[in-house]
């Protein structure tokens, strides 16, 4: 009997919900030598980001860069805008809304944390009796993870205005759009969103490495009572820099730069409207296998109703450890690597190994999609993990169906 082949050579996928599928056009704009950074090409292209930016984000407003990861973007809107002993309130619905409020209390913020639960989204009614009963407008800010990346949920953050208005309550309104930006519907301005964060390595389609903070005449109107912010982190020159430098409070990052506008031009070409249109089809797709392989029992989506999950991100789960098994296996074997599994379960204990994540953001097309589930279903069959049968035929219908006619 032969030994058995690895057919993991060849171009790797990295189907993980971040760092995303870079495009050849991002990669090549970046595979250059260093440029001037005080005059020319690179000062002159600089000024055209963050039109395109406002265009992704659905803003007329503000757009600040940082050279940092979603953290930083974090504590960019954070402390801008607030002040110590301020409150914020944060819904949650995963570990990404208490990475926040943990970052918010580590700068002398008060935070208070309305859990609901890994499975659910935000409860908008318990949210707005909240808002309701704080008559002294003692929260200043409500922090609301768009798509949490490790339950793979997406809250209605347009329904966190309503809550806001409902109660006539004047505190700012902060979306983390880190998964989300580029992949689901977000409309920054129609929503009433005050701040927004996300970054580079997702739906943006860029290396991780750059964050942006969009923010209102609000937003703007609060930075002017706080009085102090420092010299970095202050997004006022970044956002209306007299000088080029003041763009990233310091040296530019400039490779970055260049994969950033061959990634706005690739998104403006295909248009928003479409890449949201895309991402819902082939999420879609990634469903119905689901729901076919969990006819084994075995396999089951995180978050049951579709209508309130991610376009971007799909959390799973398969009895421990069967979870590490398969992604160990595909990555090995196929070259396909799954994401681990995120807040779900404390990182040593034994239920860790029962949850995995898929990616789908950003430069991802059909054949991709496919090529993600049918790695899975080898990977279930060559483990012997329980699945029902007929989920490629299923993600191949939605995929035939969404181009019928």
């Amino acid at each position: 009997m032969r030994d058995s082949v690895k057919l993991s050579s060849g171009r790797s996928y990295l189907a993980i919900p971040g760092p995303s599928v870079m495009p050849d056009q991002v990669l090549q704009a970046m595979h250059r030598a260093s440029p001037n950074i005080y005059a020319g090409e690179l000062v002159e292209m600089t000024d055209t980001l963050p039109p395109d930016l406002r265009k992704v984000a659905r803003t007329e407003h503000h757009v600040a860069i940082y050279i940092a990861n979603g953290h930083g973007a974090w504590e960019a809107a954070l402390s801008n805008t607030l002040q110590e002993g301020d409150k914020v309130l944060v819904p949650a619905s995963g570990r990404f809304a208490y990475g926040w409020s943990e970052m918010a209390e580590a700068i002398g913020l008060q935070i208070e944390v309305m859990d609901f639960g890994l499975q659910a989204p935000f409860d908008l009614a318990r949210v707005a009796e909240r808002l309701a009963a704080d008559t002294a407008h003692e929260i200043k800010a409500v922090l609301g993870v768009h798509t949490d990346t490790s339950t793979s949920i997406r809250n209605d953050i347009k329904g966190l205005r309503g809550a806001l208005d409902a109660a006539n309550h004047p505190a700012l309104l902060m979306a983390d759009c880190i998964a989300s930006l580029g992949c689901d519907r977000f409309e920054m301005d129609a929503w009433g969103v005050d701040v927004m964060v996300t970054g580079s390595q997702k739906g943006l389609m860029v290396p991780a490495g750059l964050s942006f903070v969009f923010f209102n005449d609000k937003a703007a109107e609060a930075r002017a009572r706080v009085p102090r912010v420092s010299r970095y982190w202050d997004w006022t020159p970044r956002a209306n820099p007299e000088y080029f430098y003041q763009f990233f409070g310091g040296t530019a990052p400039t490779h970055h730069l260049y994969g950033l506008r061959a990634a706005l031009d690739l998104i403006h070409a295909e248009g928003i409207e479409q890449i949201w249109d895309r991402h819902e089809t082939l999420a879609r797709a990634i469903w119905a296998a689901c729901d076919r392989w969990s006819e084994g029992g075995a396999l089951a989506m995180n978050v049951a109703d579709p209508a309130l999950r991610s376009h971007a991100v799909t959390a799973l789960r398969l009895p421990s450890p069967r979870a590490t098994d398969l992604r160990m296996w595909l990555e090995e074997n196929l070259g396909l690597t799954l994401g681990i599994g995120l807040g779900m379960a404390p990182p040593d204990s034994a239920e860790w190994h029962g949850f995995f994540r898929l990616g789908h953001m950003g430069h991802v097309n059909g054949h991709m999609i496919m090529g993600l589930l049918g790695g899975i279903e080898t990977g279930l069959s060559a483990l012997d993990i329980p699945h029902g049968s007929g989920a490629l035929e299923a993600a191949a219908q939605v995929l035939a169906g969404s181009q019928a006619g």
